[in-house]
């Protein structure tokens, strides 16, 4: 018996390596005669980097940048021998960055901008840039400041570009010289910029915002789409995958004239995952939270797609389920195991994460041998 084991990382408590080796033990304690094949994935979030360095090498470079604060802090970026430069968002503005303060009214991407350019001062000829597991709600302009854009309000004064922000700008400076290399955004969600399905209404409420602040946050982002066209002619309120990270996917876009490309599909891409999939009998993916997201471009919708194609059978093993979990069932998934199926404080859940993967991990074992 074949097994690909293809999972994101359990944000917060495992990495995918880690989660394959787990899931990869417990198949292997529970059947014989098994071969198990893994590939830790990332769809443009939390790993990205890592996943890339262990199929492609390169050299991780540590920079001083502005954090999800504006605070100065060190984030690594990977620079591959072909001179393209990974960068995660993750890495200077990042959820867990913000800890106890999450705040995306408050919150900036400016770190993002400052290690682009540190890349293109290596002598980077291209850029993949990871959008996914941000603290920001600000489209993008945080990381636009940090290439040197200036935002002004309708009296001229400069305005720092964070999410609350937004509404009160009325003109863009745009710099002389602009980011020429060709940059690839890895986005892990379809989401539009504003509206109901946008990024505040959706994302904005895990990144710390209330009501009344998903409401501020959804108008800041329809008038800075309004300046974003006034500026550059672009229209990016219907564009599919703005609104991650955000709006970073439109900010992206417009700043970097980016190419929007789902984050798994370059992965897979890049570790050959197709002819894996060839010997593969069952696969299997997962990711920390089973949810209604799950189903629009992260890890488990690109791996189950692709299976699906080859009519491979494929199961989750993740860490719990929220809203609209069997939704993926759309997508082949036959069966879905939990590590955690019921609700626990975080802290007792990451004390505990390794024996309980384990453990749903032989559960799907028994019932799929």
């Amino acid at each position: 018996m074949n097994i690909l084991i293809a999972p994101d990382s359990f944000k917060g408590t495992l990495t995918a390596s880690e989660v394959c080796d787990i899931i990869g033990r417990a198949f292997e304690d529970e059947i014989k005669n098994i071969t198990v094949t893994k590939l830790p994935v990332a769809d443009g979030g939390e790993g990205l980097c890592s996943c890339i360095k262990e199929i492609a090498g390169g050299e991780d470079i540590s920079v001083n940048v502005s954090g999800v604060f504006g605070e100065k802090m060190n984030a690594v970026y990977l620079m591959l021998p072909d001179k393209t430069a990974v960068i995660e968002t993750a890495s200077c503005a990042g959820l867990p960055l913000a800890g106890s303060r999450k705040n995306p009214a408050l919150t900036t991407t400016r770190g993002v901008g400052e290690m682009i350019l540190d890349a293109v001062s290596r002598g980077a000829r291209k850029i993949l840039l990871g959008l996914g597991g941000s603290a920001t709600n600000d489209c993008g302009a945080g990381m636009a400041a940090g290439l040197g854009y200036v935002f002004l309000d309708k009296d001229g004064n400069s305005v720092e570009p964070t999410g609350g922000n937004l509404s009160v700008i009325d003109s863009i400076f745009v710099p002389d010289s602009r980011i020429q290399i060709p940059v690839t955004a890895a986005c892990d969600v379809e989401n539009p910029l504003y509206g109901e399905n946008g990024a505040a209404y959706i994302f904005a409420p895990q990144k710390g915002a209330d009501e009344e602040c998903v409401e501020l946050l959804d108008r800041g982002l329809r008038s800075f789409a309004r300046v974003i066209e006034k500026t550059f002619g672009a229209d990016v309120s219907d564009m599919r995958g703005a609104g991650a990270a955000g709006g970073l996917g439109a900010g992206a876009v417009v700043f970097l004239d980016a190419v929007l490309k789902k984050g798994i599909d370059i992965i897979l891409d890049i570790t050959d995952f197709d002819k894996k999939l060839e010997r593969a009998d069952l696969v299997i993916t997962g990711e920390g939270r089973l949810d209604f997201q799950s189903v629009n471009g992260k890890v488990i919708s690109g791996v189950a797609e692709r299976a699906a194609r080859k009519n491979k059978k494929v199961i989750t093993i993740c860490g719990c389920r929220g809203e609209g979990a069997e939704e993926i069932r759309k997508l082949g998934v036959s069966e879905s195991y939990y590590s955690c199926p019921v609700p626990k404080p975080f802290e007792e859940v990451k004390a505990h994460c390794r024996e309980d993967l384990y453990l749903a991990a032989r559960e799907a074992a028994r019932q799929n041998s």
